[in-house]
């Protein structure tokens, strides 16, 4: 049995997607299966391989493909007994409007036929399995595949054990491509309504490339926001030691990663009050209501007056990061078993398929 891993994304920005394919499908993370991964150079390759290439690799009737970035290929369809697609959210159908044309052309398609028809999938979080459940085969076997967390940015929490004084602008930091869905606009709603109440120089930096749609140039104008653009790693890390808190504000996650990595630098989380983030964050974030702005500031403001919210945070973080990584660690095992069960019962009909050469 050959496990086909499309890595056909890589390569490029280095974002959550990326991070967490390197992170549960190299051949490290599925010892001991017999894994390949499938690569290609350029959009245009990229789009190729994920076409035709990658089908044509399941000609062999002892192969299985996993796909934990692009949607798998229509061309993929009469093979779905042999192909697991990663689900990392569901925004390509919740959320068409926030979408880029490429998206809604090219992904959004491939996703709702692969979601309506496949007869497994590997999810991120218990979150995504319960939106994804809404939407795919009663049938469907959906198994959860949590990503361990580490501390990509060597980050220390000591590092920014230092009370802020008077004079010294509190520091939130957000991550994410600037595009709608991430909804920075919001975040510097509630940036705006801190400078109003306790902190007049509060500032909001964000770290990630443009994206589509207009939220980058409203973010230009609004006062107090510092727009990172892509980072290198040293200066993530550099921005993030010297933050005060972390803040989301997105319409829609299937896990946000960069909020559980940030704890590694004692940053106190503020995040939506939704059922992903509950479930991220647990009892260590500030969960506010990113529609009221002033509600969210006020709520912020609560958690910093605590007596040493410092350290009392960043004991929060070590502790989530520590709960997150124990249950990410339960998942591995179940997954292994899955790709290997499914090497032992291929349907008759894939067995009768003629062999064609890679």
């Amino acid at each position: 049995m050959t496990v086909y891993v499309d890595h056909t994304h890589l390569g490029r920005h280095v974002t959550g997607l990326e991070r967490i394919t390197l992170e549960l499908f190299s051949r490290e993370a599925l010892a001991p299966l017999d894994v390949t991964p499938v690569t290609a150079r350029g959009t245009g390759r990229m789009i190729a391989t994920q076409t035709f290439g990658l089908p044509l690799r399941l000609a062999d009737a002892s192969s299985i493909l996993l796909c934990p970035g692009f949607p798998p290929s229509p061309l993929l369809r009469p093979l779905a007994t042999r192909v697991i697609p990663y689900i990392h959210d569901i925004f390509l159908l919740s959320r068409r409007a926030d979408l880029n044309r490429r998206a809604r052309l090219y992904m959004a398609p491939s996703f709702k036929l692969a979601v309506e028809n496949y007869p497994r999938f590997l999810v991120n979080s218990a979150d995504t399995k319960r939106k994804l459940s809404a939407h795919c085969r009663p049938d469907a076997d959906i198994t959860l595949y949590r990503p361990p967390v580490r501390n990509v940015f060597d980050l220390r929490p000591d590092d920014r054990m230092r009370p802020i004084g008077k004079s010294e602008p509190l520091r939130l930091v957000a991550f994410g491509t600037v595009e709608p869905r991430k909804n920075f606009v919001a975040a510097a709603r509630v940036l705006a309504a801190l400078r109003e109440q306790n902190f007049s120089d509060a500032t909001l930096e964000i770290v990630g490339r443009r994206g589509w749609g207009d939220d980058w140039g409203i973010l230009e104008q609004s006062p107090g926001v510092i727009l990172h653009g892509y980072q290198s790693g040293e200066r993530v890390r550099e921005i993030l030691q010297g933050a005060d808190v972390f803040i989301c504000t997105s319409h829609e996650e299937g896990l946000g990663l960069p909020l559980l990595e940030a704890q590694y630098a004692g940053l106190p989380i503020a995040a939506p009050n939704a059922a992903i983030f509950r479930e991220v964050l647990g009892q260590s974030g500030i969960l506010i209501d990113s529609n009221d702005p002033a509600a969210a500031a006020s709520a912020i403001t609560a958690a910093l007056s605590e007596p040493a919210w410092r350290t009392s945070f960043a004991a929060r973080g070590t502790e989530n990061l520590a709960r997150w990584n124990a249950l990410a660690s339960s998942d591995r095992g179940a997954v292994i078993d899955l790709i290997m069960a499914l090497s032992q019962r291929r349907p008759r009909a894939d067995s009768r398929k003629r062999s064609v050469a890679p």
